[in-house]
């Protein structure tokens, strides 16, 4: 009799457990069935205003003593050219010189059948470089000349300077504040075209549930390159594009 109490006591309670299982589980599918989830997007297009260009120049020698005198006589050569373009000496920079110990690679014939010939590493000379840098921030006039002056440094080869151009950068002073507003842009989107949806099938709006945000992405304007899992930062475009998503989820009342 005991044993038939308890096997009845054990049958009930796992009905009872299903029944809570099942319950627990339509109520979520249920809940699931009364949300809407929008992506909503905010873009901008601006106009960098923070600039960023560089370039090096080099020269070679036995004696690292005369290397080095070689280089600040060509560093001066070269703060003469730019002082001529019409900056000031606040306006650009100079960096430490380097020197690098080069080698050339010689041919040596050994005779010898067995091993044939033979490379050896020979010392070439000291080569120094140093680089010159030039930036601007939220200054439109010292942006524009230094744009013009990249691509004329080839007149040093006249002073027997070949000076290595770095590409541009481009960079923009307040992206906290660009990025905030994007996504103020964006929820507003998803919000409008939540309600519209809504609305169409005479529904009602009801409160927001979860809300979460997409990479901050910067491309060229008119770029058609995709966008990245981890964000794009585009540097060489002073024309840029920023865009944001945002996805909401609501309850459906």
């Amino acid at each position: 009799m005991n044993n038939k109490l308890i096997k009845a006591a054990i049958i009930g309670g796992s009905i009872i457990l299903t029944a809570m299982i099942l319950g627990s589980a339509f109520k979520k599918r249920n809940e699931n069935l009364d949300t809407i989830s929008v992506i909503g997007l905010g873009t901008k297009d601006f106009v960098s205003d923070e600039i960023l260009w560089s370039g090096s120049f080099t020269t070679k020698s036995f004696d690292i003593k005369e290397a080095y005198n070689k280089m600040i006589a060509d560093q001066k050569i070269v703060e003469r050219f730019f002082l001529g373009k019409g900056f000031k000496k606040g306006e650009f920079s100079f960096g430490a010189v380097q020197f690098n110990k080069r080698f050339r690679e010689v041919r040596i014939e050994t005779g010898d059948s067995d091993y044939g010939t033979k490379y050896e590493q020979v010392f070439d000379g000291y080569e120094a470089s140093q680089t010159i840098t030039f930036s601007a921030k939220k200054n439109p006039n010292l942006m524009k000349r230094i744009e013009d002056v990249s691509s004329k440094t080839s007149e040093l080869i006249n002073s027997g300077i070949e000076l290595s151009s770095n590409s541009i950068q481009y960079t923009y002073s307040d992206l906290p504040s660009l990025k905030h507003s994007l996504i103020q842009k964006a929820s507003k989107d998803a919000k409008e075209r939540a309600e519209k949806i809504v609305t169409s099938a005479d529904g009602d709006l009801g409160k927001l549930k979860s809300a979460s945000m997409g990479v901050f992405q910067i491309t060229g304007q008119g770029s058609t390159e995709e966008d990245s899992y981890g964000g794009n930062f585009d540097t060489y475009s002073k024309n840029k594009s920023a865009r944001i998503t945002v996805r909401l989820e609501y309850e459906l009342e």
